[in-house]
């Protein structure tokens, strides 16, 4: 049992500091395993799945706002496009973050997501985005990422989230292993440019 010595509150308070910590410290070590955490917890205001946009389009707007950020041992630069937009409830929205790779080496990341406030989350569904695959980038390339969503009408009818007005949607990019595929044209060209100009083919 985590800290016998403490009772009641105490015990309750502890056991869901040490819970978060741990969480926080995995997203560093493993971004599948902390975005499956979220989207059974509920931790980082886990947004839902679309598959088209709304039937229901209200009068009603909320601003949302776009944030970036990259873990410290990620090399790229990362930035949204624009900082904030205004759509009504319902209405299908399309923003764009831009990435750039300034080393020389291939470059693989994965982006982990969240919304906030926290309970603004369940109400923010996306139809399309960057963040639901590994994104590679050669050296120097620049590319711009398109994330499409909309903010569920039924917000107004949330006990809590229905008094929220602007929701704010971040990603932060964690470096990862490139798919093999990669890897081995990397080596190839390597291999390639590497080779002695005088070697002689024997076959």
């Amino acid at each position: 049992m985590l800290f016998p010595r403490l009772t009641g509150a105490n015990r309750t308070l502890a056991q869901t500091v040490a819970v978060v910590a741990v969480m926080v410290g995995l997203a560093f070590a493993s971004v599948p395993f902390y975005s499956w955490f979220c989207r059974v917890t509920g931790f980082s205001g886990y947004t839902n799945v679309a598959s088209a946009g709304s039937d229901t389009i209200l009068d009603q707007t909320i601003k949302v706002r776009f944030d970036a950020s990259l873990d410290r041992d990620m090399p790229w630069t990362f930035t949204p496009v624009q900082r904030e937009m205004t759509l009504r409830l319902g209405e299908t929205g399309l923003a764009f973050y831009e990435a750039h790779n300034p080393t020389d080496r291939v470059v693989s990341g994965q982006a982990a997501y969240n919304v906030t406030p926290y309970e603004a989350g369940g109400f923010f569904d996306k139809i399309e985005c960057f963040c639901f695959t590994e994104q590679t980038l050669q050296p120097g390339e620049t590319v711009q990422m398109p994330v499409s969503f909309y903010v569920d009408p039924a917000i107004i009818e949330d006990r809590d989230a229905k008094y929220v007005h602007t929701i704010t949607l971040g990603y932060t990019f964690y470096e990862i292993d490139p798919p093999e595929t990669t890897q081995q044209a990397s080596a190839d060209a390597n291999l390639l440019t590497t080779a002695p100009a005088n070697a002689i083919d024997t076959n």
